[in-house]
């Protein structure tokens, strides 16, 4: 069985490794957009398809059998494009998503739905505010007036002059999170849904400094993910590394 893995994220690199324990066939596809990712194990493609259409060229071309979905929460245009390669292409595509974040008590969480609507919300809850949302995006928040901090991986292009930038990589741990907040005196904290320990320590430091937090709601899944019998083809969304090598085992 071959499996492509659409990666980028830390499920994408342990699956890979999994998969190949498993004795199958495995390449990870990272999209590029992040300079120095940490690569899987095995065989790597880098940078993008073209678009639906390539990537099911490029599925039939590499008789792939198996996709697996293991990109970023937020990365909802590589998942809508995943769901109609597999149907053009004929095979099944499992989506891994782990589980968002829960509040926990004490948490002030305030949820919207886009950057812009974060921005917008801003100013009624803080007047230091620090960004945790990566480089795309960032421009909406150019005219909250607040004063901002940015945290990415990379730096954007072009690089923001309403803002102090850090560039630095996660995971993150509690004691560094709420020294850097206290720093800086964050009194407002704006991140995405993405789930996950990694990144979460931001949200406890949040919570001990009693700072609120602005979430932003991950993505719809494509329309068609919940569709009965659609193209004929399976389309199944899984929380963990486990339950996509157990669903896989059950295909072999």
């Amino acid at each position: 069985m071959k499996v492509l893995v659409l990666g980028g994220t830390g499920e994408g690199r342990e699956l890979a490794g999994r998969l190949r324990d498993e004795g199958l066939e495995v390449v990870s596809s990272l999209a590029g957009r992040t300079t120095d990712a940490r690569l899987p194990v095995g065989e790597v493609r880098q940078g993008g398809f073209g678009g639906a259409v390539g990537l099911t060229r490029w599925l039939r071309d590499n008789s792939v059998d198996v996709m697996v979905d293991a990109t970023h929460p937020f990365a909802a245009t590589m998942t809508e494009h995943a769901v109609a390669a597999a149907r053009s292409a004929g095979i099944p595509l499992v989506i891994l998503r782990r589980p968002g974040w829960a509040a926990q008590p004490g948490d002030e969480w305030h949820w919207v739905d886009t950057a812009e609507a974060a921005a917008r919300l801003l100013p009624t809850l803080g007047s230091r505010a620090f960004l945790t949302i990566g480089r795309q995006g960032l421009h909406a928040f150019a005219d909250a007036g607040v004063w901002m901090l940015a945290r990415c991986v990379d730096p954007p292009e072009p690089g923001p002059t309403w803002c102090t930038l850090i560039l630095d990589r996660g995971p993150y741990d509690v004691p560094g999170e709420l020294a850097l907040m206290r720093h800086h005196h964050i009194d407002v904290l704006v991140t995405k849904d993405s789930g996950g320990p990694k990144t979460s320590a931001k949200l406890t430091a949040a919570r001990q400094l009693s700072i609120p937090v602005v979430l932003i709601h991950r993505p719809p899944l494509p329309v068609e993910v919940g569709a009965v019998g659609v193209g004929a083809v399976e389309v199944v969304v899984v929380e963990s590394v486990d339950r996509v090598v157990g669903w896989l085992r059950g295909r072999r």
